[in-house]
C-alpha cells in the first residue's frame, strides 16, 4: 500500500521533472529561432554577410546610440514594475 503510494508519487515527481525539462527546450529552441531571424534580417537591411562577427558587432556600435535615441516608444524596451518595492514606498 505504502510501496504503492511512494511508486505513484515518484511517478508524478518524473512527469513534472520531464515536464520542466520539455518547457525548457521549447523556450531555447524559440530564443534560437528568435535569434537566427534576427540575424539574417540584420544581414538583409545592413548588407553585412560578409562581416565577421567582430566586425559586426562594430559596426552595430557606431550606430547603436543613435537608434536607440530615435526608437519609437513602442519599440522601447519596457521595464517590469518591481511590486515590492512600489508597494513599500506607496503605503498609505
Amino acid at each position: 500500500m505504502v510501496d504503492n503510494h511512494i511508486k505513484r508519487l515518484e511517478q508524478q515527481i518524473r512527469r513534472v521533472e520531464q515536464s520542466i525539462v520539455r518547457e525548457k527546450q521549447k523556450q531555447r529552441k524559440a530564443r534560437t529561432r528568435r535569434l537566427i531571424q534576427k540575424g539574417a534580417l540584420l544581414e538583409k537591411y545592413f548588407e553585412c554577410d560578409q562581416l565577421s562577427v567582430e566586425e559586426t558587432e562594430k559596426l552595430l556600435k557606431i550606430f547603436a546610440s543613435s537608434v536607440n535615441e530615435k526608437k519609437p516608444d513602442k519599440y522601447k524596451k519596457t521595464k517590469k514594475l518591481d511590486f515590492d518595492n512600489f508597494n513599500s514606498t506607496h503605503d498609505d
